[in-house]
C-alpha cells in the first residue's frame, strides 16, 4: 500500500495529452499494466524492480514483487486516464504513458509519482519521453532520502564514479553513478566527461551528437561541467573502461559546482 504519502495529481503535470483509458485488468509488474480493452500500458518516466516474466534465467531484482502489488493496490480493477507527452507507442506495441486514477471520487492520482515516492519505481527517461520528469525526481529524491522501499537495498545504491573496478562489474545494470567531473572534452562528434586520467579504465559519460543537440536545443553545455558533481543514470558498458551514454539531458543532475 502507498499510504501516509500527499496527493499527486494529474494538475502536477499538465504538459500531457490526457485521454480516458478505460479499466486496469491486470498489472504485470511495477511499471507495466494491462486496461480491458487488451492495451497494453509502460508506465513511462520510471523503472520499477523486474520481474523474470517467463524470460529464461532472468533474476527477480529486489522488491519487484512488492512493487507489483503496490501498484496493484493502487490501480487494478480502477478506471484510469492516460497521459502522453512523447512517443506514444513502443516496439512492443505498448503504450507509452503517465497513468491517472480516474473514477471521478477526488483528484485523479498519478500512479508513476506515487510509486516513485514509495520508493518502489525509479525515474528512468527517454530522449523521446521528457515530459514531467522534475516532479519525478523529487519523488524520487524524497524516497532515496527517507530509504524507502528500493534505497534501503545495496542492489540499488548509489554508485561512486572513482571505483570503476566495481563500475566495470555491473555492465549491462542500469546503475545511478556520482562523481565530479575531471575533464569535460569534445573529441570529434562525442563529448566526453571524464571521471578519471586513465580514460581507458576509468569511468566515463558518453554524449552522442543527436544528444548533443538536444543540450543546445535545451540550451545547456556539457562543457560546462568541468568540475562539477553530478549524477548520472543509464545502462553501465565496458566499451573502454565503465562507461554510460546520455542520450538526453535528464540522465545528469548537477549535485555541486
Amino acid at each position: 500500500m502507498l499510504a501516509g504519502l500527499g496527493p499527486a495529481s494529474a494538475q502536477a503535470c499538465e504538459a500531457l495529452r490526457v485521454v480516458n483509458g478505460g479499466v486496469v485488468a491486470a498489472v504485470t509488474d511495477g511499471d507495466t499494466v494491462v486496461l480491458d480493452s487488451g492495451l497494453v500500458v509502460r508506465l513511462i518516466g520510471t523503472q520499477a524492480p523486474k520481474l523474470p516474466l517467463g524470460r529464461e534465467g532472468f533474476p527477480t531484482w529486489p522488491l519487484a514483487p512488492e512493487a507489483k502489488s503496490a501498484l496493484e493496490a493502487l490501480v487494478l480493477n480502477r478506471p484510469v486516464q492516460l497521459g502522453y507527452g512523447g512517443e506514444e507507442v513502443d516496439r512492443y506495441e505498448r503504450a507509452l504513458a503517465h497513468l491517472f486514477l480516474a473514477d471521478g471520487t477526488e483528484e485523479p492520482v498519478w500512479a508513476q509519482l506515487h510509486m516513485v515516492r514509495a520508493g518502489l519505481a525509479r525515474v528512468y527517461s527517454f530522449p523521446d519521453n521528457r515530459e514531467c520528469l522534475d516532479q519525478l525526481f523529487a519523488g524520487e529524491a524524497q524516497a532515496r532520502a527517507e530509504r524507502l522501499g528500493i534505497w534501503a537495498d545495496p542492489y540499488y545504491s548509489v554508485r561512486m564514479a572513482d571505483r570503476p573496478a566495481e563500475l566495470a562489474k555491473l555492465a549491462g545494470n542500469y546503475e545511478l553513478v556520482e562523481g565530479r567531473v575531471l575533464l569535460a572534452d569534445r573529441s570529434g562528434s562525442r563529448i566526453y566527461l571524464n571521471f578519471g586520467r586513465i580514460w581507458k579504465e576509468d569511468f566515463t559519460i558518453v554524449i552522442e551528437a543527436p544528444a548533443i543537440r538536444l543540450f543546445e536545443r535545451d540550451g545547456l553545455d556539457p562543457l560546462s561541467l568541468d568540475g562539477t558533481l553530478i549524477r548520472v543514470r543509464g545502462w553501465v558498458d565496458t566499451r573502454d573502461g565503465p562507461r554510460i551514454e546520455v542520450t538526453h539531458p535528464e540522465q545528469i543532475e548537477v549535485l555541486a559546482r
